[in-house]
């Protein structure tokens, strides 16, 4: 496959096997939050996708789930000019969601984007924010209609093309198995984004689900070929590259490491206007996925972006981060 996966034909199969996937059940009380969702962007809503470790919870009262929400213009989701204007700039914006039900309080985190930000994030964005996250399962618990619905699998197919032929050709060539593929090519992408989840997180994903990840997997051979085939005893050929594109996309990975770090400290400062408890949810995300108890100081609460800056340069030290 080329560098480039703008120009591949996306295989039905693909698109197919992504639309059972996102319409397998969930908890009804998932519905809680579209509901709420709903009423606050109102005819701004395109959509609402759930994702994260959330798909497997039972009790919803502990943690925070993962939402995405898709809006058909910033402008219109929004009656705060500014936060369109950052939501355009550095999509997406985030929120924090609260709601009382007869079992207790449920919190959830949402990011803001347009759908067309979403396309072009899967599709084609250089940084894997995008087409990392919805190349793993998520759920479509909400669409404006049919057109919408076709429009966010096709975005999700695109993002799985995008994931594996960014990530196979650093691998070495040969006879390979799901895991490898896949494990590797996540590794790859928390790198990119100075997130604290481990080799093993990667790891747990997969045995988690398996079955997901083979199917997209084989249905998106056709338009990987010759890069990455499918053999007669199930397991997978990564074609060879030439030692020059080997280079380039190491040199590609590199540049996205960095390019992760700036977007990140971007997004943590916008995020100080936009999520209530951000600083919270950080730490208690950090210290989810390391062991590592990171302290919030009175000054430091009244100035997260420095705390930002603090616990990013503690980790990066500690090897947490890198």
């Amino acid at each position: 496959m080329s560098s480039s996966t703008n120009s591949q034909s996306v295989p039905d199969l693909l698109i197919q096997e992504i639309a059972l996937q996102d319409a397998r059940a969930v908890h009804p009380l998932f519905q809680n939050f579209t509901a709420a969702l709903q009423q606050r962007f109102g005819d701004a809503l395109d959509a609402v996708i759930l994702y994260g470790s959330c798909l497997h919870t039972t009790d919803l009262t502990e943690g925070i789930t993962d939402f995405y929400v898709l809006v058909s213009d910033y402008r219109l989701a929004y009656a705060d000019r500014l936060l369109a204007s950052l939501n355009n700039w550095l999509p997406p914006n985030v929120f924090y969601l609260e709601i009382s039900t007869a079992t207790g309080v449920m919190r959830a985190k949402y990011a803001v984007i347009s759908t067309m930000d979403f396309e072009r994030g899967a599709r084609c964005w250089f940084h894997p924010y995008i087409w990392a996250r919805f190349s793993q399962p998520i759920r479509l618990l909400y669409a404006r209609d049919e057109q919408i619905q076709k429009r966010v699998h096709y975005a999700q197919a695109r993002a799985v093309l995008k994931f594996l032929s960014s990530t196979l050709p650093v691998l070495e060539s040969g006879s390979s198995d799901l895991e490898i593929i896949w494990s590797s090519g996540l590794v790859l992408t928390y790198a990119a984004e100075l997130r604290a989840e481990r080799k093993e997180r990667a790891q747990h994903l997969l045995q988690r689900d398996p079955e997901f990840y083979n199917l997209l997997t084989a249905a998106a051979v056709p338009a990987l070929s010759p890069l990455l085939n499918l053999q007669a005893d199930g397991r997978y050929h990564i074609g060879p590259v030439t030692p020059l594109k080997k280079l380039n996309t190491r040199i590609q990975w590199r540049l996205r490491r960095w390019q992760g770090r700036v977007l990140s400290i971007l997004r943590l400062s916008k995020a100080t206007i936009t999520f209530r408890d951000c600083l919270d949810y950080a730490a208690w995300k950090i210290e989810r996925h390391t062991g590592i108890k990171v302290e919030i100081t009175p000054m430091l609460r009244r100035h997260p972006i420095l705390w930002g800056y603090k616990i990013m340069w503690q980790l990066l030290r500690r090897g947490v981060l890198r």
